[in-house]
């Protein structure tokens, strides 16, 4: 009489080191190292790309900025010298010299035309340029965090194929071969759960 011996645990576990396992476990691996490889590069190139933009937004802010001060400046000038002469024959002369936006402001109201509206009318530019910058800004970051994100990935499934090429490489009665391949898995796993956590970024 003959009795079947109960599969030991290691015995159960021998499908993990299969040729077919670690084969399908290197080119996983390898496609979602290269995907994520690729992405992240690309986020890279996108931060670069609005962090650059962001600065060239915020240079042309700070000229504007700059350049509506004088403007300002010689709105008060002729402002000044115009109430003084208002009834006088150059009064003319400074109205016509008025900035547009003093020329609208006063229109508006005559008895304080340099207000809060032709401030923001003269300094609207810039405003919309700092603006801008702004928007650069957190996209550049905001594809920086993706970037370290898809790197973290990166550096998992790295492992993973690590584990599973040194465990295609020994030899297929090993436990050693085994506990690889388990890492591999492992490590397979939560490179994907690492990946469903990169953001996304909306343009």
């Amino acid at each position: 009489m003959t009795t079947n011996a109960t599969p030991s645990f290691t015995d159960r576990l021998r499908w993990l080191g299969h040729e077919i396992t670690l084969g399908t476990l290197i080119a996983l691996l390898s496609v979602f190292t290269g995907v994520a490889s690729y992405q992240g590069s690309m986020s890279d190139s996108d931060q670069n790309k609005y962090q650059n933009e962001g600065m060239q937004a915020l240079t042309d802010g700070n000229a504007e900025y700059l350049t509506a001060n004088q403007y300002i400046i010689y709105d008060f000038s002729l402002y000044d010298n115009w109430a003084v002469n208002e009834a006088g024959d150059k009064a003319d002369y400074y109205q016509s010299s008025f900035s547009e936006e003093l020329t609208a402001s006063l229109a508006v109201t005559p008895d304080d035309p340099i207000n809060d509206a032709y401030y923001e009318a003269m300094y609207k530019t810039a405003t919309d340029y700092f603006t801008d910058a702004d928007t650069k800004f957190n996209l550049a970051e905001s594809f920086n965090t993706r970037g370290d994100q898809l790197a973290l990935v990166v550096l998992i499934t790295a492992i993973g194929l690590a584990f599973a090429a040194w465990a295609s490489l020994l030899d297929s009665t090993s436990k050693m071969r085994l506990l690889f391949a388990a890492l591999a898995i492992i490590t397979t796993v939560l490179g994907i759960l690492a990946y469903l956590t990169v953001p996304t970024v909306a343009v």
